[in-house]
């Protein structure tokens, strides 16, 4: 006997979209406080954008990240980062900008001695830079600009592969899993650096990977059922794909869970980023992405053309006037009965000629209404 795991059966039906102003309301109100903290609090930015000291070290035997930390913490320095740089005997050390050009150099000698003291002879320094903040503005400009051109290429791709209302559905959903990810580092005053930007684009693509998905089957069913309710088929389509989308966040925020117990302080804030948007991204892809279909009212169909899509609509025309006529010569033939079945199959042969110039379909007829009564011949004669 197999078993298997199942988080959600095969089918279900939940109702997702009876919940859907609440849904929004909540969405919408998380978005307003998102900005309101962005406004008032503001982000705690990291090195990269306030500017800072950069400091290469390079050291003989594999680096003791966390020793050097705690040495280094003892400065008063303010924010210092340690993370290992292209090999384990390599070590990057960032301390944030200080007040002047006198203090940055004060705490460059400071860190030197420190661990001068604690590493005698061991350590070699490779380089030593300023970071100022005309760079660190340019970085949140670079960054700001990655994340504005990230969400308008999606918008374009939905818009192409479906249609408009479906870019803007996807827009929205993105939209809203961006905020409410920003809005997390302000509340908690969580670092924001490259590596949260990093984070917030590869939420762009995950979220935009679950919104295809949903997209894709509403599509599919918005072509097979033409007369249902746009609630019911939306409703429908969601749930034919939640689960593909839980099991996909779940085998996702596994890794991350592992990334966040073991990976260290260095990328602790990008794992958190990435959970958070997990999360994230799979409600709006459930709750936020279809739901606004129903107020957008999307097409039944796609931005592809009549000759493209049209494929059925052109057989069913050729299915009319041409082939009909065929059809009704042949299912008016008589049923000579089985003792005249070599003559009714002499009279389906002197048709077909007719049925080949007017059609492939009542030529298929013919040859499977004479296989029949062959069969029909064969049995009785056993």
């Amino acid at each position: 006997m197999k078993w298997r795991v199942r988080l959600l059966p095969d089918k279900t039906e939940i109702p997702f979209l009876r919940w859907r102003k609440s849904l929004f309301a909540i969405s919408a109100t998380l978005a307003i406080i998102s900005v309101a903290l962005l406004s008032s609090k503001g982000l705690n930015f990291g090195i990269d954008f306030e500017g800072g000291i950069l400091i290469e070290v390079g050291t003989e035997e594999p680096a003791k990240i966390g020793e050097m930390r705690s040495a280094l913490g003892e400065l008063g320095l303010g924010e210092v980062s340690l993370q290992e740089f292209g090999s384990d005997t390599e070590v990057l050390i960032r301390i944030e900008r200080q007040a002047d050009d006198a203090a940055d150099q004060a705490a460059i000698t400071a860190v030197r001695a420190a661990l001068d003291s604690k590493y005698v002879g061991e350590l070699s320094y490779r380089r030593t830079e300023r970071v100022g903040a005309k760079v660190g503005a340019e970085l949140i400009q670079a960054g700001a600009i990655a994340m504005v051109l990230a969400i308008a290429l999606m918008l374009l791709y939905i818009w192409f592969r479906f249609e408009l209302p479906f870019a803007i559905g996807a827009i929205i959903a993105l939209v809203h899993d961006v905020l409410l990810t920003i809005g997390m580092f302000a509340l908690f005053g969580l670092e924001f650096n490259l590596a949260i930007v990093a984070a917030i684009l590869l939420i762009v693509g995950y979220s935009m990977n679950d919104t295809v998905v949903v997209y894709d089957r509403v599509r599919e069913n918005l072509r097979k059922y033409k007369k249902m309710p746009l609630v019911d088929l939306l409703n429908l389509s969601v749930n034919d794909t939640l689960s593909r989308t839980v099991m996909t966040s779940l085998t996702t925020l596994l890794a991350l869970g592992a990334l966040l117990i073991f990976g260290g302080e260095v990328i602790r804030d990008f794992t958190i980023a990435m959970i958070w948007g997990v999360l994230v991204g799979t409600y709006s892809s459930i709750f936020v992405a279809g739901s606004v279909l129903v107020y957008i009212n999307p097409g039944k169909g796609t931005n592809m053309t009549k000759t493209s899509f049209g494929g059925a609509e052109r057989t069913a025309k050729l299915d009319g006037a041409v082939q009909d006529e065929a059809v009704q010569r042949f299912a008016a033939l008589p049923d000579l009965g089985e003792e005249n079945a070599e003559a009714s199959e002499t009279e389906v042969t002197e048709v077909s000629p007719d049925a080949e110039l007017t059609g492939s379909r009542a030529r298929r007829r013919a040859t499977s209404s004479r296989e029949r009564r062959n069969k029909r011949r064969r049995k009785k004669r056993r």
